[in-house]
């Protein structure tokens, strides 16, 4: 009997991870065109940020569990709240020493969040802000972060071909990324990278 329940667990677990993979795989089919560059306008988007300073590959982990962290308190409040995927800001210039780096890491949250419950934040050197967007230029890196810059290269050609400047701080999407608990296969991140952008 035992043996029957434990096989039962063991299917229902393999059936739902190969349902997740499945939903997985279609979502991020559903950016695969965006390896091609595009400009599209997009509204100003409510967040909440953290600003840190140092190597990405460290800070950024502690930045993503404070906004994770404050995202689910939120969540006890604001049930419109989704699980959605990070933002960051980079403004500094990539030739800026790593440990230099400023990140303004973010994420999306719906108008009707006005503040952070200050009791369970008061910790936190987290805030609400507005991320200001209009025209943008952007495209879909698949692959490690450290291989992005053919990828930019090819934006800002793009941005160039068709009569923009940028405007704005470089900003990345990260659709897919490490995980909470995995690290994953670097090689399959997709991170839709983005520019504000002018006419010239």
């Amino acid at each position: 009997m035992l043996k029957k329940i434990g096989l039962g667990i063991v299917l229902a677990v393999i059936v739902f991870v190969v349902i997740v993979s499945l939903k997985q795989k279609s979502y991020l089919k559903s950016f695969e065109y965006l390896k091609e560059p595009r400009i599209i306008s997009l509204p100003d988007q409510k967040m909440i940020v953290v600003e840190i300073k140092g190597d990405p590959n460290i800070k950024g982990k502690e930045a993503f569990a404070l906004l994770y962290k404050a995202l689910y308190t939120l969540k006890k409040t604001y049930k419109e709240i989704d699980m959605v995927a990070p933002r960051t800001r980079w403004p500094k210039p990539f030739d800026t020493p790593i440990e230099e780096w400023i990140g303004l890491y973010g994420v999306p949250i719906p108008d009707i969040v006005e503040k952070l419950p200050e009791e369970e934040m008061k910790d936190y050197k987290i805030k609400i802000d507005t991320w200001k967007y209009g025209e943008v230029a952007e495209i879909l890196h698949i692959g490690e972060y450290n291989d992005e810059i053919p990828t930019i290269e090819k934006l800002k050609e793009f941005v160039k071909s068709k009569g923009y400047k940028i405007i704005g701080a470089h900003e990345e999407n990260y659709i897919k990324g490490p995980g909470m608990f995995f690290k994953g296969n670097p090689k399959n991140y997709y991170t839709l990278i983005r520019y504000k952008i002018q006419r010239i």
